[in-house]
């Protein structure tokens, strides 16, 4: 039988090559990070190639190798070479043959550290985002090494995982270190094992899925740079796996984030890009929605033709999505069309038909979608806020703040604290001490 493994660049070269550094640099900068310490090395070239083929360098030489690459001394973590080493100057690793690992190996890494050394640009994602669009899905590199993977293992975690997505959202908050845990176990799977072609790609489906579930948790938790980069490695995986519909969700996913944090120029380069190889019509309805609300938000009154497009494609594909959808979008519904066609309309300053078409889409909401809700609410709060209604502004954002709070989203939270001064001009408006003593307490 035969059998296939992804393989990678070794990480001290990656590393180096991100830099654009040659051995000889490397070495030159080792050889001088030990004499501003009045010490000496003998690295050389050769030390280097060593360095790049399995042999670990000393505690000292790791601490010569960061400086060398210009990173802090302080993310090396001597015991875990050659993990610790970053990737990338941007946190981008671009799409290639064996790119999935090296990019789960990033989004791991930069986790560990707890910390950002760079800010993911919205041109590096744009970017990644076309060369996606154009190219074909990342051969697996046949190999005959590695340790033999058991397709029971990976029927537990596919089931384990499955099983942890399925909890009610207020029981998710609590299943990040488990699904850290088997992000890590599949990433070594996949980067040491040997295993037949078609549990290679459910091994790259389920790193798309787990990363994709991890990038959301991190993103709720505010910390942007790491759900980024989990959402880029889920995009390697998936087109390892040829999965273009998975590859559109994880871009759409992308694209919300760059839209919640307001660059919506980028938000809609990378819709587009997703929406030329998606083909299932709720994946298509979805990103089209997501398109509608980026475009509306930009506040051009000349977009206007264009919102209105992509909200009548959203329906169309709507009415055409079956059964038989991708799991990231078999949620998408009647309830989300009319509440981003109520978003989109809000924003192009069509108050009362928005306000309307948000309503209805509450309406139709079950309670597993709450987070949504949360967010709905306090965008409902500041529309009344504009609209100089108090009153029923407070009876909104109390809601969706006593639901971020129950449920642990924090950026629901976060959208309810920025509101706070908008309340103070009617601190005597009935409902609204109420609410500034519930945010307070």
């Amino acid at each position: 039988m035969e059998y296939v493994e992804a393989s990678s660049q070794h990480p001290p070269a990656a590393a180096r090559i991100a830099r654009g550094m040659t051995q000889d640099a490397l070495a030159a900068g080792v050889r001088a990070a030990a004499g501003r310490r009045g010490l000496r090395s003998g690295t050389d070239r050769m030390r280097v190639r060593k360095w790049e083929r399995g042999v670990q360098p000393s505690d000292e030489s790791q601490l010569y190798i960061a400086e060398s690459l210009g990173w802090p001394a302080d993310i090396v973590r001597a015991n875990d070479w050659p993990n610790w080493l970053p990737l990338t100057t941007d946190g981008v690793v671009p799409l290639g043959p064996g790119s999935s690992v090296p990019a789960l190996r990033e989004a791991l890494r930069s986790e560990m550290d707890r910390r950002t050394f760079f800010t993911i640009s919205g041109g590096a994602v744009s970017a990644l985002a076309a060369d996606w669009a154009v190219g074909p899905a990342a051969d697996l590199t046949r190999v005959h090494a590695g340790t033999l993977v058991g397709e029971d293992l990976v029927t537990f975690i596919e089931d384990s995982t499955r099983h942890l997505a399925a909890l009610p959202t207020e029981q998710r908050q609590h299943t990040a270190a488990l699904l850290d845990a088997h992000l890590a176990t599949v990433t070594d799977l996949l980067d040491h094992g040997r295993y037949p072609a078609d549990l290679g790609l459910r091994l790259h489906t389920l790193a798309a899925s787990l990363a994709q579930t991890v990038a959301w948790h991190r993103f709720d938790l505010g910390r942007h740079t790491h759900a980024s980069q989990n959402w880029i490695a889920a995009l390697h995986n998936a087109h390892a796996a040829g999965d273009h519909d998975v590859g559109a969700g994880l871009l759409s996913d992308l694209a919300y984030q760059a839209a919640w944090r307001g660059d919506h120029t980028t938000a809609s380069h990378i819709l587009n890009h997703a929406l030329t190889r998606a083909e299932n019509p709720a994946a298509r309805c979805l990103l089209q929605l997501r398109l509608a609300r980026t475009l509306a938000a930009r506040g051009d009154q000349g977009e206007r033709r264009a919102v209105q497009r992509a909200l009548a494609a959203a329906e169309q594909h709507l009415s055409d999505a079956g059964g038989d959808r991708p799991s990231w979008c078999a949620w998408v519904s009647e309830a989300d069309l009319a509440v981003d066609s109520g978003q989109a309309l809000l924003d192009l300053g069509d108050t009362a038909r928005a306000h309307q078409l948000i309503n209805e889409g509450e309406q139709l909401l079950p309670s597993a979608r709450d987070k949504t809700r949360g967010v709905l609410l306090a965008y409902r709060a500041a529309s009344h806020l504009d609209l100089k209604e108090p009153e029923p502004a407070a009876a909104a954002a109390s809601e969706s703040l006593l639901l971020a709070r129950r449920l642990g989203t924090p950026r629901c939270v976060r959208l309810i604290d920025d509101l706070l001064p908008r309340f103070q001009p009617y601190a005597q408006a009935e409902g609204v001490p109420d609410f500034l003593q519930l945010a307070a307490a």
